[in-house]
């Protein structure tokens, strides 16, 4: 295996010169959304920031230009932490912007980096195993953990780890999508889960990590030893402080499952009908979530993608609750269905299906663990964290913002409800070795509201829809929830006030881990902590360039 890679564009096969390949070029263009298909590349992005060299139909197109763009120049391919160490060396003697990436399954770009140097850490694999009764590997005493832990040793996403524990009856809190890395930007940054509501945030569930510094030396972060860069990894962000090359997170005991689905489309071309049903299924969150309920669910009054059975416009969401009755979960339910029964068959369609499950591995199987599409560059997006009060306390206040979020038909809005928050959520607010947003511990749901701009419009039509994302109607979200946050893993990169959203009251407390452990800033990415101390110098007409200390 390669261990210095020069990097190519992934469709470079399309364009003219010594690497044109039709063969290549169709494989390329029909696996372009393919998530698994970009990881597998050092410079294939789950969610590209930008699109210097897109795939093209070579019967229907004739390619234009293929440059890297904002991707890294170099790879190393490393597998073994000392190779990383020494990758990380080599960049600091020869002041190389570098990145260090496992997937790539990042909307923030914090995977990219023009003109860099990268550091791949996908096959750092050293396995994964497990003890039915954690014991701390320094005998930590400050640990009071004893029940499963599972340790993963390198850059393994969570389909594997999946396939290691369900078939030994072990639950984890870990990604909804399988194909998301486990042990880098998604856990340091919070991590939400279908298992969240019940087990907590999976930045919650880190025992202990072995970590490379930028010295180069390796340390053990956990309560005993490092607590501050333990406090850090666990919801302070990826991508600042070190390099995770393990982690031992909790396990439990899998449990029967009753899970829902409820899908609603209109039957009239009024829209706000179907608003006021959504804004009533908004306000029941609470209730049903302190009844066990979690899951994520999607609506729009035109999606540009497909939301259900072909239709484009409605509400569908798949909810589930651990250890409870099909019976008890009716019964749970049964209040908001009596709400919207009023307008079934007449203004709407309203469908309810109920799922039972014997362990939590067979509901992921069936009703969660779905492969996301590659993002597009020509996209935008926000998120939010809800409390109980800011769906519960003024239905006209709820009410006016959903219909902001909603944007008009022709902006192909499209919403994601995210009921992860709540129970084990908030009853870790105890936590003094959580680094998460403060937010996150009076949250219930988090929604994330993204457009998207057609291929090849113009600068200002895509500033346009930016603008209307961060400042209309992350704005009306914001002023719903003042005190909430935003989920740093879907979160808007243009939000002037990322620290505070992304990080709340916390960010000074990390800036000064950041200074501690990496004093020389050797990792940088955008938004992470201690970014402001450089800037990009912008490249005409594009959101990347080199890197440069602010104030030079």
């Amino acid at each position: 295996m390669w261990k210095l890679i020069r990097n190519l564009p992934i469709a470079i096969p399309c364009y003219p010169g010594p690497y044109h390949n039709k063969d290549q070029c169709a494989h390329v263009y029909s696996q372009r959304y393919n998530s698994t298909f970009q990881e597998l590349s050092p410079v294939g992005y789950c969610y590209p920031t930008d699109e210097p060299c897109p795939p093209v139909d070579l019967r229907k197109e004739t390619p234009g230009k293929c440059t890297l763009g904002p991707a890294p120049v170099y790879t190393i391919n490393a597998t073994e932490p000392a190779e990383l160490a020494a990758g990380m060396a080599f960049a600091q003697r020869h002041n190389i912007r570098l990145v260090v990436r496992n997937t790539g399954h990042d909307i923030l770009g914090k995977s990219e980096g023009y003109g860099a140097l990268q550091i791949w850490i996908k096959y750092i694999q050293k396995g994964i195993t497990i003890q039915h009764k954690y014991s701390p590997s320094d005998k930590c005493s400050e640990s009071d953990w004893t029940g499963a832990a599972l340790t993963i040793g390198g850059g393994y996403v969570w389909a594997e780890v999946y396939e290691f524990v369900f078939k030994r009856g072990i639950t984890v809190v870990g990604g909804g999508d399988p194909t998301v890395g486990c042990i880098g930007g998604y856990i340091q940054g919070g991590g939400h889960s279908p298992a969240s509501h019940d087990y907590g945030l999976a930045a919650d569930q880190i025992l202990e990590a072995q970590v490379v510094l930028a010295d180069g030396s390796i340390v053990t972060a956990n309560p005993c030893q490092n607590s501050d860069l333990y406090f850090a990894i666990r919801g302070g962000g990826g991508g600042s402080y070190g390099v995770v090359t393990s982690m031992t997170v909790k396990g439990y005991p899998s449990k029967p499952v009753v899970a829902q689905s409820l899908t609603i489309m209109p039957l009239t071309n009024d829209t706000e009908i179907l608003l006021d049903a959504i804004t009533q299924i908004w306000e029941d969150y609470p209730r049903l979530m302190d009844a066990g309920f979690s899951g994520y669910g999607t609506w729009s009054i035109n999606s540009p993608a497909v939301l259900f059975a072909k239709q484009t416009v409605g509400y569908v969401h798949a909810i589930a609750a651990m250890d409870k009755s099909i019976k008890d979960a009716k019964n749970t339910f049964r209040p908001l269905h009596q709400k919207l029964e009023k307008y079934n068959g007449t203004s709407l369609c309203v469908s309810v299906s109920w799922f039972e499950f014997p362990t939590y591995a067979a509901y992921y199987r069936a009703m969660s663990g779905v492969h996301q599409p590659v993002g597009s560059p020509n996209s935008a997006l926000t998120s939010r964290m809800f409390s109980k009060a800011a769906l519960t306390d003024s239905h006209s206040d709820l009410r006016n913002m959903i219909g902001v979020i909603a944007g008009r038909p022709k902006e192909n809005t499209i919403n994601s409800v995210e009921l992860v928050g709540g129970d084990k959520v908030i009853a870790d607010k105890d936590d003094k070795y959580s680094g998460a947003n403060p937010a996150w511990r009076s949250t219930y749901i988090v929604n994330v509201v993204g457009r998207g701009w057609a291929e090849g419009s113009d600068i200002g039509t895509a500033q346009r829809v930016k603008d209307d994302i961060t400042y209309h109607k992350g704005g009306a979200m914001r002023r719903q929830t003042p005190d909430g946050g935003s989920y740093m893993n879907e979160a808007d990169k243009n939000d002037p006030l990322w620290a505070s959203d992304f990080y709340g009251s916390h960010y000074h407390r990390l800036a000064a881990i950041k200074k501690r452990y990496d004093p020389n800033d050797l990792f940088w990415c955008h938004t992470c902590v201690g970014s402001p101390s450089w800037h990009q110098q912008y490249l005409d007409g594009k959101d990347y360039g080199p890197l440069c200390r602010t104030g030079q």
